[in-house]
């Protein structure tokens, strides 16, 4: 391959424009040639304002353009598979936003082309929650910090009932498949410390069941529960419906000596143990990671790095989670069903 990857753009969301193209653009020996948006107004306005050269009506010119290298796929989940497994048969890396795909049939359909073609870089974006933190986190729980961990309790939860607001694409889902809300980024985020669940339960409800005039059959409020592979309790709870909740966004380990708490407004790790005052824990430098995706897989292209965040191999680990809570809650329409 030439020194200089060059890189068309599928959908450019908030987060490809926020992150991915200036992360890219600022890599040396990187160009994004060409992007394709929803209306070749909107492709406009991107290149205009990120100065991409040119601009591609459809999104499947684009994925046989031979100049191009690699292709970041910045659309919803709807979309995500036919891309990825159009861009892989066409011989292109790809970067795909997360969550991978519609449901769990989806993503082994992409890991099955990925697996296809091995000289192909393959990267789901990383759930971002808990990146500075979750080596040290998961090092100070093999080590026994809070003895053997029995439970573990992950909340993303805390927003007042709004049956007003205008309905999004995270409420359709024709367009977010059976990804409930930020179930599979939580559950993402937590399997990096704790591994993942050996057995899934769940218990939801849809209160608010229309908007903008269109029914909706994505909960609002979801308990998924279980064991961990390691033995361990699990609960996450994920909902719309928690107003003024203690503890909206935190992450709680219970062990047998003590218990681990990742949250707060501006997130900190606590440390409680019985008749001791709680300890405020700080992870080393050497063990915090942060939002390097873009770096992550331009390396991987140039054979400097593998994937770690987020590889296809564990993207389906989260959507083969998201599928069993979905299917526990019976959510699915027919076309997402096991074909």
């Amino acid at each position: 391959m030439a020194d200089l990857i060059k890189i068309g753009i599928i959908g450019a969301g908030g987060n490809t424009r926020r992150k991915h193209i200036p992360k890219l653009q600022a890599i040396p020996g990187v160009s994004i040639e060409t992007v394709c948006n929803r209306s070749p107004e909107s492709s406009q306005a991107v290149a205009d304002e990120f100065d991409i050269p040119r601009i591609t009506p459809t999104w499947e010119g684009l994925v046989k353009d031979s100049d191009l290298d690699a292709i970041v796929i910045g659309t919803w989940p709807y979309m995500h598979a036919p891309m990825s497994i159009a861009a892989l048969n066409a011989g292109k890396h790809v970067l795909c936003e997360a969550r991978m795909a519609m449901n769990v049939y989806e993503a082994k359909e992409m890991l099955k082309a990925s697996h296809e073609h091995p000289e192909c870089v393959c990267q789901i974006v990383p759930s971002p929650v808990n990146l500075k933190w979750h080596r040290f986190i998961r090092r100070k729980l093999d080590e026994g910090l809070i003895g053997d961990l029995i439970a573990v309790d992950a909340f993303s939860a805390g927003s007042f009932v709004d049956p007003d607001r205008e309905m999004t694409w995270r409420d359709d889902i024709h367009l977010s498949g059976l990804n409930t809300m930020g179930l599979g980024i939580l559950y993402e985020a937590l399997a990096r410390c704790v591994g993942h669940a050996a057995t899934v339960k769940a218990s939801g409800r849809r209160y608010v069941k229309e908007r903008s005039g269109q029914e909706l059959h994505i909960p609002d409020h979801v308990d998924a529960f279980g064991d961990l592979e390691n033995g361990a309790s699990y609960h996450i709870r994920c909902s719309r419906l928690t107003g003024a909740c203690p503890t909206p966004n935190d992450v709680i380990f219970y062990g047998s000596t003590g218990t681990l708490r990742l949250g707060g407004k501006v997130q900190k790790l606590t440390l409680d143990r019985p008749n001791d005052v709680t300890q405020e824990l700080e992870p080393p430098e050497a063990e915090q990671e942060f939002w390097r995706v873009e770096e992550e897989f331009i390396g991987a292209i140039r054979g400097k790095e593998t994937i770690r965040y987020t590889s296809f191999e564990e993207g389906l680990r989260y959507m083969d989670f998201t599928q069993k809570v979905a299917d526990e809650l019976q959510i699915a329409p027919a076309e997402f069903r096991n074909p």
